[in-house]
Protein backbone atom coordinates (compact mmCIF):
# COMPACT_ATOMS: atom_id res chain seq x y z
CA UNK A 1 0.00 0.00 0.00
CA UNK A 2 3.21 2.02 0.71
CA UNK A 3 3.56 2.35 -3.39
CA UNK A 4 0.38 3.87 -3.88
CA UNK A 5 1.14 7.55 -3.36
CA UNK A 6 4.43 7.83 -4.37
CA UNK A 7 2.42 6.03 -8.29
CA UNK A 8 -0.24 8.57 -7.82
CA UNK A 9 2.37 11.48 -7.31
CA UNK A 10 4.58 10.44 -10.22
CA UNK A 11 1.68 10.23 -12.36
CA UNK A 12 -0.04 13.23 -11.63
CA UNK A 13 2.94 15.40 -11.35
CA UNK A 14 4.05 15.14 -14.85
CA UNK A 15 0.26 16.56 -15.93
CA UNK A 16 -1.17 19.57 -16.86
CA UNK A 17 -1.26 22.32 -13.66
CA UNK A 18 0.83 19.76 -11.61
CA UNK A 19 1.46 22.26 -8.72
CA UNK A 20 -2.39 22.94 -8.72
CA UNK A 21 -3.39 19.43 -8.48
CA UNK A 22 -0.85 18.11 -6.71
CA UNK A 23 -1.90 20.73 -4.11
CA UNK A 24 -5.81 19.78 -4.51
CA UNK A 25 -4.98 16.52 -3.81
CA UNK A 26 -2.15 15.77 -1.54
CA UNK A 27 -3.21 18.92 0.68
CA UNK A 28 -6.85 18.80 0.74
CA UNK A 29 -9.16 15.79 -0.72
CA UNK A 30 -7.10 12.67 0.49
CA UNK A 31 -6.33 14.46 4.11
CA UNK A 32 -9.95 15.42 4.12
CA UNK A 33 -11.09 11.76 3.09
CA UNK A 34 -9.23 10.11 6.19
CA UNK A 35 -10.49 12.32 8.33
CA UNK A 36 -14.08 11.49 7.24
CA UNK A 37 -13.60 7.61 7.14
CA UNK A 38 -11.16 7.77 10.26
CA UNK A 39 -13.94 6.30 12.17
CA UNK A 40 -14.13 2.93 10.83
CA UNK A 41 -10.33 1.98 10.29
CA UNK A 42 -9.99 0.10 13.34
CA UNK A 43 -12.65 -2.23 12.23
CA UNK A 44 -9.56 -4.58 11.30
CA UNK A 45 -9.11 -4.70 15.15
CA UNK A 46 -12.18 -5.25 16.12
CA UNK A 47 -13.14 -7.49 13.28
CA UNK A 48 -10.36 -9.41 14.62
CA UNK A 49 -10.80 -10.03 18.23
CA UNK A 50 -14.46 -10.03 17.81
CA UNK A 51 -15.87 -11.97 14.74
CA UNK A 52 -15.74 -15.20 16.27
CA UNK A 53 -19.07 -16.62 16.25
CA UNK A 54 -21.93 -16.08 13.27
CA UNK A 55 -23.85 -13.74 16.01
CA UNK A 56 -21.54 -11.73 16.60
CA UNK A 57 -20.10 -11.36 13.23
CA UNK A 58 -23.41 -10.28 12.01
CA UNK A 59 -23.70 -7.68 14.92
CA UNK A 60 -20.39 -6.56 14.33
CA UNK A 61 -21.29 -6.12 10.07
CA UNK A 62 -24.92 -4.23 10.75
CA UNK A 63 -22.88 -1.85 13.16
CA UNK A 64 -20.11 -1.88 9.95
CA UNK A 65 -23.18 -1.05 7.72
CA UNK A 66 -24.86 1.78 9.57
CA UNK A 67 -21.32 3.27 10.71
CA UNK A 68 -20.01 3.58 6.93
CA UNK A 69 -23.69 4.67 5.77
CA UNK A 70 -23.54 7.40 8.20
CA UNK A 71 -20.09 8.39 7.20
CA UNK A 72 -20.97 8.44 3.70
CA UNK A 73 -23.80 10.58 4.34
CA UNK A 74 -21.19 13.26 5.94
CA UNK A 75 -18.76 12.53 2.76
CA UNK A 76 -21.73 13.44 0.37
CA UNK A 77 -22.77 16.51 2.23
CA UNK A 78 -19.06 18.35 2.43
CA UNK A 79 -18.35 17.43 -0.96
CA UNK A 80 -22.06 18.86 -2.80
CA UNK A 81 -23.28 21.12 -0.39
CA UNK A 82 -22.86 24.63 0.28
CA UNK A 83 -20.58 22.98 3.15
CA UNK A 84 -17.56 23.10 0.68
CA UNK A 85 -17.89 26.88 0.38
CA UNK A 86 -19.15 28.03 3.57
CA UNK A 87 -17.15 25.58 6.04
CA UNK A 88 -14.76 23.03 4.50
CA UNK A 89 -13.11 26.49 2.23
CA UNK A 90 -12.82 28.74 5.19
CA UNK A 91 -11.69 26.65 7.84
CA UNK A 92 -8.71 24.99 5.47
CA UNK A 93 -7.99 28.63 4.11
CA UNK A 94 -7.86 26.88 0.44
CA UNK A 95 -6.07 28.97 -2.11
CA UNK A 96 -9.06 30.07 -4.74
CA UNK A 97 -6.93 27.90 -7.69
CA UNK A 98 -6.97 24.82 -5.86
CA UNK A 99 -10.90 25.13 -4.16
CA UNK A 100 -13.04 23.28 -6.92
CA UNK A 101 -10.73 20.67 -8.38
CA UNK A 102 -9.85 19.66 -4.83
CA UNK A 103 -14.13 19.76 -4.49
CA UNK A 104 -13.86 17.68 -7.33
CA UNK A 105 -11.32 15.34 -6.08
CA UNK A 106 -12.94 15.14 -2.47
CA UNK A 107 -16.64 13.87 -4.40
CA UNK A 108 -14.58 11.01 -6.22
CA UNK A 109 -13.79 9.64 -2.60
CA UNK A 110 -17.39 9.07 -2.14
CA UNK A 111 -17.69 5.16 -1.80
CA UNK A 112 -13.96 5.45 -0.47
CA UNK A 113 -15.61 5.04 2.98
CA UNK A 114 -17.99 2.23 3.08
CA UNK A 115 -15.46 -0.20 0.91
CA UNK A 116 -12.88 0.75 3.21
CA UNK A 117 -15.23 -0.28 6.18
CA UNK A 118 -16.48 -3.56 4.75
CA UNK A 119 -13.08 -4.78 2.95
CA UNK A 120 -11.24 -4.25 6.74
CA UNK A 121 -13.82 -5.51 8.55
CA UNK A 122 -13.79 -8.80 6.06
CA UNK A 123 -9.86 -8.93 6.65
CA UNK A 124 -10.61 -9.15 10.41
CA UNK A 125 -12.48 -12.34 9.81
CA UNK A 126 -9.97 -13.83 7.55
CA UNK A 127 -7.18 -13.12 10.06
CA UNK A 128 -9.30 -15.13 12.85
CA UNK A 129 -9.95 -17.84 11.02
CA UNK A 130 -5.98 -18.00 9.88
CA UNK A 131 -6.88 -16.97 6.10
CA UNK A 132 -3.88 -13.82 6.25
CA UNK A 133 -2.27 -14.79 3.27
CA UNK A 134 -5.95 -13.56 1.27
CA UNK A 135 -5.08 -9.88 2.60
CA UNK A 136 -1.37 -9.91 0.93
CA UNK A 137 -3.30 -11.04 -2.57
CA UNK A 138 -5.49 -8.54 -2.13
CA UNK A 139 -3.28 -5.61 -1.50
CA UNK A 140 -1.41 -6.76 -4.63
CA UNK A 141 -5.19 -7.11 -6.44
CA UNK A 142 -5.45 -3.28 -5.21
CA UNK A 143 -2.03 -1.72 -6.21
CA UNK A 144 -2.21 -2.99 -9.96
CA UNK A 145 -6.00 -1.93 -10.52
CA UNK A 146 -5.53 1.27 -8.76
CA UNK A 147 -1.80 1.77 -11.22
CA UNK A 148 -4.16 0.57 -14.13
CA UNK A 149 -6.90 3.44 -13.47
CA UNK A 150 -4.07 6.29 -12.99
CA UNK A 151 -2.31 5.26 -16.46
CA UNK A 152 -5.77 4.61 -18.53
CA UNK A 153 -7.15 7.76 -17.11
CA UNK A 154 -4.06 9.88 -17.72
CA UNK A 155 -4.23 9.46 -21.94
CA UNK A 156 -7.89 10.57 -21.72
CA UNK A 157 -7.47 14.31 -20.60
CA UNK A 158 -8.97 13.94 -16.68
CA UNK A 159 -7.51 16.94 -14.28
CA UNK A 160 -4.59 15.13 -12.30
CA UNK A 161 -6.57 15.51 -8.81
CA UNK A 162 -9.65 13.62 -9.74
CA UNK A 163 -7.52 10.60 -11.46
CA UNK A 164 -5.89 10.41 -8.15
CA UNK A 165 -9.24 9.72 -6.07
CA UNK A 166 -10.94 8.04 -8.61
CA UNK A 167 -7.43 5.52 -9.21
CA UNK A 168 -7.81 5.28 -4.86
CA UNK A 169 -11.82 4.48 -4.81
CA UNK A 170 -11.23 2.00 -7.36
CA UNK A 171 -8.83 -0.14 -6.34
CA UNK A 172 -10.21 -0.21 -2.73
CA UNK A 173 -13.43 -1.32 -4.45
CA UNK A 174 -11.87 -4.02 -6.13
CA UNK A 175 -9.70 -5.14 -2.95
CA UNK A 176 -12.94 -5.03 -1.10
CA UNK A 177 -14.83 -7.22 -3.52
CA UNK A 178 -12.50 -9.49 -3.77
CA UNK A 179 -12.19 -9.79 0.05
CA UNK A 180 -15.76 -10.29 0.66
CA UNK A 181 -15.70 -13.02 -2.30
CA UNK A 182 -12.68 -15.24 -0.51
CA UNK A 183 -14.75 -14.75 3.08
CA UNK A 184 -17.84 -16.34 1.72
CA UNK A 185 -15.97 -19.80 2.51
CA UNK A 186 -14.89 -18.63 6.19
CA UNK A 187 -18.75 -17.53 6.52
CA UNK A 188 -20.38 -20.56 5.48
CA UNK A 189 -17.96 -22.99 7.05
CA UNK A 190 -15.60 -22.16 10.22
CA UNK A 191 -18.15 -19.16 11.09
CA UNK A 192 -20.95 -20.86 11.28
CA UNK A 193 -19.87 -23.95 12.72
CA UNK A 194 -18.19 -21.75 16.10
CA UNK A 195 -19.57 -21.96 19.37
CA UNK A 196 -22.15 -18.81 20.56
CA UNK A 197 -19.79 -16.57 22.41
CA UNK A 198 -20.81 -16.27 26.33
CA UNK A 199 -22.07 -13.92 27.01
CA UNK A 200 -23.28 -12.71 23.79
CA UNK A 201 -22.30 -9.35 22.28
CA UNK A 202 -24.30 -6.68 22.70
CA UNK A 203 -24.58 -2.91 21.40
CA UNK A 204 -22.87 -1.32 24.62
CA UNK A 205 -20.10 -3.54 25.35
CA UNK A 206 -19.31 -3.06 21.14
CA UNK A 207 -19.91 0.78 21.67
CA UNK A 208 -17.53 0.58 24.88
CA UNK A 209 -14.95 -1.78 23.07
CA UNK A 210 -14.96 -0.05 19.84
CA UNK A 211 -15.04 3.51 20.27
CA UNK A 212 -11.71 4.24 22.08
CA UNK A 213 -10.31 2.36 19.20
CA UNK A 214 -11.97 4.57 16.36
CA UNK A 215 -10.69 7.79 18.58
CA UNK A 216 -7.24 7.01 18.29
CA UNK A 217 -6.50 6.88 14.36
CA UNK A 218 -9.20 9.53 14.35
CA UNK A 219 -7.14 12.02 15.86
CA UNK A 220 -4.13 10.87 14.27
CA UNK A 221 -5.84 11.80 11.05
CA UNK A 222 -7.61 15.05 12.40
CA UNK A 223 -3.65 16.58 12.33
CA UNK A 224 -3.27 16.03 8.82
CA UNK A 225 -6.07 18.46 7.48
CA UNK A 226 -5.01 20.76 10.20
CA UNK A 227 -1.30 20.77 8.88
CA UNK A 228 -3.07 21.47 5.61
CA UNK A 229 -4.73 24.44 7.35
CA UNK A 230 -1.82 25.43 8.68
CA UNK A 231 0.39 25.81 5.49
CA UNK A 232 -2.21 27.42 3.72
CA UNK A 233 -2.20 30.53 6.33
CA UNK A 234 1.50 30.55 5.81
CA UNK A 235 4.50 31.47 3.05
CA UNK A 236 4.62 29.66 0.03
CA UNK A 237 1.30 27.90 0.47
CA UNK A 238 0.50 26.75 -2.67
CA UNK A 239 4.18 25.60 -3.34
CA UNK A 240 3.67 23.13 0.12
CA UNK A 241 0.31 21.96 -0.39
CA UNK A 242 2.00 20.52 -4.01
CA UNK A 243 4.86 19.00 -2.64
CA UNK A 244 3.47 17.72 0.71
CA UNK A 245 2.10 14.78 -1.65
CA UNK A 246 4.91 13.43 -3.15
CA UNK A 247 6.98 13.76 0.07
CA UNK A 248 4.51 12.45 2.77
CA UNK A 249 4.03 9.46 0.02
CA UNK A 250 7.74 8.96 -0.11
CA UNK A 251 7.98 9.30 3.64
CA UNK A 252 4.90 6.69 3.95
CA UNK A 253 7.18 4.18 1.74
CA UNK A 254 9.82 4.04 4.36
CA UNK A 255 7.61 4.02 7.62
CA UNK A 256 5.03 1.51 6.31
CA UNK A 257 6.88 -1.43 7.58
CA UNK A 258 7.06 0.46 10.85
CA UNK A 259 3.75 0.58 11.34
CA UNK A 260 2.50 -2.93 10.07
CA UNK A 261 4.97 -3.92 12.88
CA UNK A 262 2.50 -3.16 15.51
CA UNK A 263 0.25 -6.25 14.60
CA UNK A 264 3.97 -8.51 14.69
CA UNK A 265 4.83 -7.33 17.91
CA UNK A 266 1.10 -8.35 19.23
CA UNK A 267 1.44 -11.33 17.68
CA UNK A 268 4.68 -12.60 18.42
CA UNK A 269 5.10 -10.99 22.38
CA UNK A 270 2.49 -13.57 23.59
CA UNK A 271 5.45 -15.98 22.99
CA UNK A 272 7.98 -16.26 26.11
CA UNK A 273 11.29 -15.00 25.58
CA UNK A 274 10.50 -12.91 22.47
CA UNK A 275 10.51 -9.27 23.90
CA UNK A 276 14.48 -8.99 23.47
CA UNK A 277 14.35 -9.52 19.87
CA UNK A 278 11.16 -7.94 18.99
CA UNK A 279 12.79 -4.60 21.08
CA UNK A 280 16.27 -5.16 19.09
CA UNK A 281 14.57 -6.13 15.30
CA UNK A 282 12.61 -2.36 16.31
CA UNK A 283 15.70 -0.31 16.72
CA UNK A 284 17.71 -1.85 13.78
CA UNK A 285 15.13 -2.12 11.27
CA UNK A 286 14.05 1.41 11.95
CA UNK A 287 17.55 2.83 11.88
CA UNK A 288 18.15 1.42 8.78
CA UNK A 289 15.47 2.98 7.01
CA UNK A 290 15.77 6.28 8.64
CA UNK A 291 19.20 5.85 7.28
CA UNK A 292 17.93 5.27 3.60
CA UNK A 293 16.01 8.15 3.79
CA UNK A 294 19.13 10.22 5.35
CA UNK A 295 21.30 8.86 2.19
CA UNK A 296 18.44 9.28 -0.29
CA UNK A 297 17.68 13.44 1.04
CA UNK A 298 21.45 13.87 0.57
CA UNK A 299 22.59 12.05 -2.43
CA UNK A 300 20.72 12.79 -6.09
CA UNK A 301 18.07 10.34 -5.71
CA UNK A 302 16.11 12.80 -3.92
CA UNK A 303 16.11 14.95 -6.97
CA UNK A 304 15.55 11.85 -9.51
CA UNK A 305 12.03 11.28 -7.43
CA UNK A 306 11.10 14.77 -7.37
CA UNK A 307 12.45 16.23 -10.63
CA UNK A 308 12.79 13.38 -13.04
CA UNK A 309 9.84 11.01 -11.61
CA UNK A 310 7.76 13.06 -9.98
CA UNK A 311 7.90 16.02 -12.71
CA UNK A 312 7.97 19.21 -10.22
CA UNK A 313 9.78 22.17 -11.73
CA UNK A 314 13.14 23.02 -10.48
CA UNK A 315 11.51 25.56 -7.56
CA UNK A 316 9.40 22.50 -6.45
CA UNK A 317 11.64 20.15 -6.64
CA UNK A 318 14.46 21.99 -4.68
CA UNK A 319 11.56 22.68 -2.00
CA UNK A 320 10.84 18.88 -1.69
CA UNK A 321 14.94 18.24 -1.70
CA UNK A 322 15.50 20.92 0.89
CA UNK A 323 12.98 19.34 3.54
CA UNK A 324 13.27 15.73 2.69
CA UNK A 325 15.56 14.99 5.52
CA UNK A 326 13.33 16.58 8.22
CA UNK A 327 11.29 13.17 8.07
CA UNK A 328 14.44 11.12 8.51
CA UNK A 329 13.84 10.21 12.06
CA UNK A 330 9.84 8.92 11.20
CA UNK A 331 10.84 5.56 10.12
CA UNK A 332 12.36 4.64 13.55
CA UNK A 333 9.72 6.53 15.28
CA UNK A 334 7.21 4.20 13.84
CA UNK A 335 8.57 1.55 14.85
CA UNK A 336 9.20 2.54 18.49
CA UNK A 337 5.06 3.60 18.09
CA UNK A 338 4.54 -0.51 17.28
CA UNK A 339 6.76 -1.64 19.70
CA UNK A 340 5.37 0.27 22.90
CA UNK A 341 1.96 -0.01 21.27
CA UNK A 342 2.23 -3.70 20.66
CA UNK A 343 3.36 -3.99 24.44
CA UNK A 344 0.13 -2.37 25.90
CA UNK A 345 -2.30 -3.53 23.50
CA UNK A 346 -0.89 -7.18 24.48
CA UNK A 347 -1.43 -6.51 28.31
CA UNK A 348 -4.85 -4.79 27.43
CA UNK A 349 -3.70 -1.08 28.13
CA UNK A 350 -4.97 1.11 25.53
CA UNK A 351 -6.01 3.95 26.97
CA UNK A 352 -2.22 5.55 27.12
CA UNK A 353 -2.19 4.94 23.06
CA UNK A 354 -4.97 7.36 23.20
CA UNK A 355 -3.27 9.56 25.64
CA UNK A 356 -0.46 9.42 23.06
CA UNK A 357 -2.16 10.53 20.38
CA UNK A 358 -3.67 13.13 22.39
CA UNK A 359 -0.11 14.34 22.88
CA UNK A 360 0.94 14.25 19.20
CA UNK A 361 -2.44 16.48 18.21
CA UNK A 362 -1.43 18.63 20.55
CA UNK A 363 2.36 18.57 19.16
CA UNK A 364 1.04 19.59 16.05
CA UNK A 365 -1.69 22.09 16.74
CA UNK A 366 0.87 24.00 19.07
CA UNK A 367 3.78 23.85 16.18
CA UNK A 368 1.83 24.99 13.54
CA UNK A 369 0.37 27.82 15.43
CA UNK A 370 3.99 29.21 16.18
CA UNK A 371 4.46 28.74 12.43
CA UNK A 372 1.30 30.96 11.87
CA UNK A 373 1.91 33.67 14.27
CA UNK A 374 5.34 34.55 14.05
CA UNK A 375 5.70 33.69 10.05
CA UNK A 376 8.79 34.31 8.14
CA UNK A 377 9.25 30.06 7.87
CA UNK A 378 7.73 28.36 4.44
CA UNK A 379 4.63 26.21 5.59
CA UNK A 380 5.89 23.15 4.45
CA UNK A 381 8.72 23.23 6.28
CA UNK A 382 6.89 24.53 9.89
CA UNK A 383 4.70 21.27 8.91
CA UNK A 384 7.61 18.69 8.39
CA UNK A 385 9.46 20.10 11.91
CA UNK A 386 5.84 20.04 13.67
CA UNK A 387 4.99 16.34 12.15
CA UNK A 388 8.62 15.13 13.14
CA UNK A 389 8.63 16.53 16.79
CA UNK A 390 4.85 15.18 17.59
CA UNK A 391 5.86 11.78 16.43
CA UNK A 392 8.71 11.82 18.78
CA UNK A 393 6.30 13.05 21.68
CA UNK A 394 4.43 10.06 21.17
CA UNK A 395 7.24 8.09 21.04
CA UNK A 396 8.63 9.18 24.37
CA UNK A 397 4.72 8.83 26.12
CA UNK A 398 4.77 5.69 24.80
CA UNK A 399 8.03 4.26 26.44
CA UNK A 400 6.89 6.22 29.52
CA UNK A 401 3.46 4.34 29.68
CA UNK A 402 5.08 0.47 29.04
CA UNK A 403 8.67 0.87 30.76
CA UNK A 404 7.04 -1.25 33.79
CA UNK A 405 6.13 -3.96 31.53
CA UNK A 406 9.72 -3.10 29.05
CA UNK A 407 11.65 -3.50 32.79
CA UNK A 408 9.54 -7.20 33.97
CA UNK A 409 11.27 -8.54 31.30
CA UNK A 410 7.51 -9.82 29.99
CA UNK A 411 4.71 -7.84 27.62
CA UNK A 412 2.02 -9.68 30.10
CA UNK A 413 0.81 -7.22 32.66
CA UNK A 414 -0.58 -8.65 36.24
CA UNK A 415 -4.22 -6.25 35.18
CA UNK A 416 -4.13 -8.47 31.92
CA UNK A 417 -7.98 -9.46 31.14
CA UNK A 418 -9.08 -11.36 28.33
CA UNK A 419 -11.34 -10.40 25.87
CA UNK A 420 -14.67 -11.13 25.78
Amino acid sequence: MGLEMPAISAVVGNLPDAEIMLAAFGGIAFPLGLLVESPIIMMLAASTALSRDLDSFLKLQKFMTVTAIGLTILHALLAFTPLWPLVVVPVLDIPPEVQEPARISFAWLLPWTWAIADRRFRQGLLIHFGRRQVIAVGTGIRLFATVGMLLTMAQMGIPGATIATASLTVGVIVEAAYARFRSRDVVAGPLRQSPPANPPLRLGKLLRFYIPLALTPMLVLLAQPIGSAGMTRMPDALSSLAVWAPLAGLAFLFRSSGIAYNEVVIRLSQRPGMQPALRRFAWIAGAIFSSLLIVMAVTPLARIWFSDIVGLNDELAQLGISTLWLVAPVPLLSYLHSLYQGVLVNAHRTRPITESVIAYLIMTIAGLTLGVVYGGWIGLKVALITYTLANLVQAIWLYLKSRDLLQQGTFFSREKRPLQ
